[in-house]
């Protein structure tokens, strides 16, 4: 007897919860053949402000852990992406992957994520300084989080670009918010079923689907955003949020994929420095 396939239909991560998009609305991925792989949400303007409100709740206590801590998170991150490789291979082979490519995506994005995870009771040290100053006091820096971080990715991100991108973000004591468009919605969406079921506290990441359009000058314009990671060759979309970005004193970083490199500095792109005057005696 034939039968039709169930096919999954991915909803949004927010706040360690998997909501369907306040707009209802769904959009159909097909692979290259047109048959239906899967149905993601569409995330509304609304959505992106619940998701800014969880990850501003997420963010004091996440910065508050020890170095160890954080660490140790992101290496059980890799632990569960290690332990579901075969499932991440297949998904991004029904997405027009050949098995090689896959493989090797699938296995760099683990190698990342314990990359940074040894990054994290590191970089203070690297970057933390004591000054030279002409008056009796102690006068110290050191790297603190930004604070609410959102990322942006194009149609031409991978896994692995997702992944090193949120890696040193999260490592540094920021929390993420993430907008991914259909074309990676698949990965993005079952690398947070990994999240949920990890030792990630809720909020600290989270993901939206759907169109950047909706999203990214709403994302730009908020407020209580307080960095922005962008990875797109979109120059109209580049310019909204640099231009909204200004308006509210948002740093703004753009990502070239094709040169992105391991190393502490993706973490220092979103740490303010801060000095602390301490008189002598």
């Amino acid at each position: 007897m034939n039968r039709l396939e169930v096919k999954k239909t991915y909803k949004l991560y927010i706040g360690g919860k998997f909501p369907r998009s306040e707009s209802g609305r769904v959009q159909t991925l097909t692979d290259k053949k047109g048959e239906v792989i899967a149905n993601v949400a569409k995330a509304s303007k609304k959505d992106l402000r619940n998701t800014v409100v969880a990850t501003r709740k997420a963010q004091l206590g996440w910065a508050a852990s020890s170095a160890y801590l954080k660490g140790q998170i992101l290496y059980r991150l890799a632990e569960m992406l290690e332990g579901r490789k075969a499932q991440f291979i297949s998904s991004l082979i029904r997405s027009g992957k050949t098995q090689k490519r896959a493989t090797a995506e699938v296995e760099k994005s683990i190698d990342t994520l314990v990359y940074f995870a040894g990054w994290s009771d590191k970089f203070q040290a690297v970057y933390s300084s004591v000054n030279p100053v002409s008056s009796p006091h102690y006068n110290f820096s050191a790297p603190v989080a930004t604070g609410v971080v959102g990322i942006v990715l194009d149609d031409s991100s991978t896994l692995l670009d997702l992944i090193s991108q949120m890696a040193p973000i999260i490592v540094g004591g920021n929390t993420a918010l993430i907008i991914v468009p259909g074309s990676l919605a698949i990965a993005a969406m079952e690398l947070a079923e990994v999240i949920h079921t990890s030792d990630v506290p809720a909020g600290v990441i989270n993901i939206l689907t759907g169109e950047l359009g909706d999203m990214v000058p709403t994302l730009a314009g908020h407020m209580d955003v307080n960095s922005i990671s962008v990875s797109t060759d979109d120059t109209e979309l580049k310019k909204t949020v640099r231009l909204l970005g200004a308006e509210n004193v948002k740093r703004v970083v753009f990502v070239d994929q094709k040169k992105s490199a391991l190393g502490p500095y993706p973490i220092l792109d979103f740490q303010e420095i801060k000095t602390t005057w301490h008189p002598v005696g």
